[in-house]
């Protein structure tokens, strides 16, 4: 957990960029009433305090073909360290794997998945789970539509 100590200023700063981390701080400075360079102060601080984790692009997944969200629920054998860490790690290197979470309750972990079309989604329960023995069960929602996708924190002011 991180002990940041976050004013008005930071918050402030967190919700425009959070929105859009492309606007200038310039223009950042003046949203928030403060001078540019006092901005590029605070936005250093909160990064290397791990506040601001990346800054990053938002593509549309249809445009490059992905046109299948797929969210699975993985059930798994053995729960030693060493063998959980083997799989937070195959998941995580895996590109179509968008979000992976180890998570309490009936299930060991969700995965949010992109891919192309089914076949690919088949292709890759094979390598990441059939052949996984220390897999137990899978199971496959695929998404009817996306009302909401985002990672924003909500943040109030």
């Amino acid at each position: 957990m991180l002990n940041v100590d976050l004013d008005r200023f930071d918050i402030k700063l967190l919700e425009i960029i959070q929105n859009d981390a492309r606007l200038p701080q310039k223009d950042l400075g003046e949203s928030v009433n403060l001078s540019t360079a006092a901005v590029n102060r605070r936005l250093k601080k909160l990064s290397e305090q791990g506040v601001i984790e990346s800054y990053n692009t938002k593509i549309k997944p249809e445009a490059l073909g992905f046109n299948i969200t797929v969210i699975t629920t993985i059930k798994v054998i053995n729960e030693q360290f060493n063998e959980l860490e083997s799989l937070r790690k195959l998941f995580s290197s895996c590109r179509q794997v968008q979000q992976s979470y180890y998570v309490a309750g009936e299930w060991d972990f969700v995965l949010i998945i992109l891919v192309r079309n089914m076949d690919e989604y088949t292709e890759l329960t094979e390598n990441l789970f059939i052949k996984n023995k220390n897999i137990k069960k899978f199971q496959t929602l695929v998404a009817m539509r996306k009302d909401k996708v985002s990672l924003s924190v909500p943040i109030e002011i």
